[in-house]
């Protein structure tokens, strides 16, 4: 089983960013999949924590690809500050997704984005702007970002404000909501039914939007909170992964 590397690329403006590699398959290139982390209970370890609880080992011996998580802007290893799912964060997924696309291992064609909470929030936002993605995956998401402001906790309002502010400006550049005609890409929307701090109702509109802009979509709800349960995601994630991005040899347990 192949070791986690880890490399700093450049954001594009200076800054750097950390994104975590499992291996990748010898031979012809094949997919990869990225990682996009969540808030993590404000323990800031970006991309260490797919490596440390075996998650980029695990897709990338499983599905013969490569698998690969970046640290958000302020976490990990990655230049901040924070900027709350904002250009900043996007700018760095993008950066990650840009030095995939050169790895002699990686098929550009077949590159999996994979945003969980805040991470979906940048994710769907980057999606909208790279239009070559084989697929979304976007798990317990917001997509009107000032809707869920205005309906979420005094701590995650605290946390907007600081990290991204409540200007108009800022909720449109962090709501793909508002940006869902200009994404390509087959997205799967995973969502837990009673999910506090994001709403099931605000997939359900991205799904409509994105379905009513003729993207492909599929939205699962799960019977849980915000975090899915692993016995729960495996089965849609082994389907959809499969047949987006797994070689037809492949198996995912």
């Amino acid at each position: 089983m192949a070791a986690v590397e880890r490399h700093v690329i450049d954001r594009g403006d200076g800054a750097s960013v950390e994104l975590l590699q499992a291996g990748g398959p010898v031979g012809a290139p094949r997919g990869a999949i990225l990682f996009v982390h969540g808030n993590q209970g404000g323990m800031l370890l970006g991309a260490k924590e797919a490596a440390d609880n075996g998650t980029l080992l695990r897709f990338s011996s499983r599905l013969n690809v490569t698998a690969a998580a970046v640290s958000q802007p302020g976490f990990g290893a990655s230049d901040g500050p924070a900027d709350f799912c904002g250009p900043a964060t996007q700018r760095a997924i993008i950066a990650a997704l840009d030095f995939l696309k050169v790895q002699p291992a990686v098929d550009p064609a077949r590159i999996v984005l994979y945003g969980n909470s805040r991470g979906a929030v940048a994710s769907a936002m980057v999606a909208a702007q790279v239009a070559d993605l084989r697929a979304l995956i976007l798990s317990g998401g917001v997509y009107d970002l000032k809707e869920a402001y205005q309906n979420s906790a005094p701590g995650l309002q605290q946390a907007i404000i600081r990290e991204a502010g409540t200007s108009d400006q800022a909720f449109l550049e962090r709501s793909a909501l508002y940006h869902a005609h200009e994404i390509s890409a087959e997205t799967l929307l995973l969502h837990g039914q009673y999910d506090d701090p994001a709403s099931i109702e605000q997939a359900e509109k991205f799904a409509a939007v994105l379905s009513q802009a003729r993207v492909p979509v599929a939205l699962h709800r799960f019977e849980c909170g915000h975090q899915i349960p692993r016995e729960q995601l495996t089965p849609v994630l082994r389907d959809f992964l499969k047949s987006v991005l797994a070689p037809a040899t492949a198996t995912y347990h």
